[in-house]
């Protein structure tokens, strides 16, 4: 049975002091409420160290918001693999639309360190989506497939089982759109259908497809009662405990 998950993304917020109350705050709600979901928060690199010995990462889980390309050497600035896995955290988002755009990351780079995360037991949130313009013009099946086969379709039947997707219709990130539970439930059982040509129905079946995209309180409830969205990648509302928890509560 797939995993129904919760994973917050704070992107480039919060000092590593107000980091930490922070998650204390969620740890404590998580510990608190007894959710009917995995829930994970996914932080940026200074606070994984303070964040991972804070919290119970039995309850919580504890990921990275990125990961290097290569697994150590002369690449200054970059973090590695095995050193986000040094922390006590078990996630790393790949693939972020915002990596995409803004680095140029590309599906060459993101097999690279799909396969350094998972050689260092880290699972990945590998995000896929489509923006505006792909959504508007009708190629957006053909867009998330590509970035499916692309970055993912080298692994293993095996190790694919260790892949957690998040589809985020880069239109909706931020902007306060929301893809309508219909859109995203259609799109999620294509790519759900993708993985069932490459891997079989019961690989598909088993794969956790969280929905990502100005995903609040308000329309969480919604989304996750589709059958194929199993959660959610929360920006935004990850920021505020009290809104992170009403997502969560939303299983």
């Amino acid at each position: 049975m797939r995993k129904n998950i919760v994973a917050g993304n704070w992107k480039m917020n919060t000092t590593v002091p107000e980091g930490l109350e922070l998650a204390k705050e969620v740890n404590a709600a998580v510990a608190a409420a007894t959710p009917k979901c995995d829930v994970i928060i996914c932080v940026p690199f200074t606070h994984l160290v303070p964040v991972a010995q804070a919290i119970d990462t039995n309850k919580l889980g504890l990921g990275a918001e990125n990961c290097a390309d290569h697994a150590k050497g002369a690449y200054t600035g970059e973090v590695s693999a095995s050193m986000v896995a040094s922390t006590g955290a078990g996630y790393v988002i790949l693939g972020h639309s915002e990596r995409r755009q803004y680095y140029g990351e590309t599906s060459e780079t993101l097999r690279e360190k799909v396969a350094l995360a998972l050689q260092n037991n880290l699972k990945p949130i590998f995000c896929i989506g489509e923006v505006l313009e792909e959504r508007e013009n009708g190629t957006y099946n053909d867009v998330v497939r590509k970035q499916v086969e692309e970055g993912l379709f080298n692994l293993s039947a095996e190790e694919f089982g260790n892949i957690v997707l998040a589809y985020e219709p880069v239109w909706a990130i931020g902007t306060g759109k929301t893809a309508t539970a219909e859109q995203a439930e259609d799109m999620h059982a294509f790519i759900r259908s993708v993985i069932a040509e490459k891997y079989g129905k019961e690989v598909a079946d088993n794969t956790s497809i969280l929905y990502g995209g100005s995903c609040k309180p308000s329309n969480a409830a919604e989304l996750f009662a589709k059958p194929d969205v199993d959660g959610g990648l929360i920006g935004g509302a990850s920021l505020k405990c009290e809104d992170f928890m009403g997502i969560v509560s939303a299983f």
